[in-house]
């Protein structure tokens, strides 16, 4: 991915509008270096920002049973959200520490600090 480029993910718990930071990168590349991850580079992070939330197409589900008059259809549509790529931050880089940014499993640093401080 590219910044500028906009991206589908698996439904994250987060408002249009505010910025995430996917943190788990398994690979990193450019026109000279490569970057493998083991199983993800230290230190990569991308910030995107939700720009909403997309329905895909429905899919069936059908259940049948030959001779018994079994029959079961069900429909079902995931829900993901886009993501537009704002900045690919590679190991080491520095990013604007004022910026408020929502980790990828949607807690905010305030509820981090809140479980770690607790369980001390």
């Amino acid at each position: 991915m590219t910044p500028g480029q906009t991206i589908n993910v698996e439904r994250l718990p987060v408002d249009k509008g505010s910025k995430v930071q996917l943190d788990r990168v398994l690979m990193l590349a450019d026109t000279q270096d490569i970057m493998l991850g083991d199983p993800f580079v230290e230190g990569a992070r991308v910030l995107a920002t939700v720009t909403g939330e997309k329905r895909e197409k429905k899919i069936i589900v059908f259940k049948y049973k030959s001779k018994v008059r079994y029959r079961r259809k069900l429909g079902h549509r995931q829900i993901h959200t886009a993501l537009k790529i704002e900045k690919i931050v590679r190991p080491g880089e520095n990013v604007d520490k004022n910026e408020s940014v929502i980790p990828e499993s949607g807690q905010t640093s305030e509820t981090t600090e809140k479980e770690t401080s607790s369980g001390s």
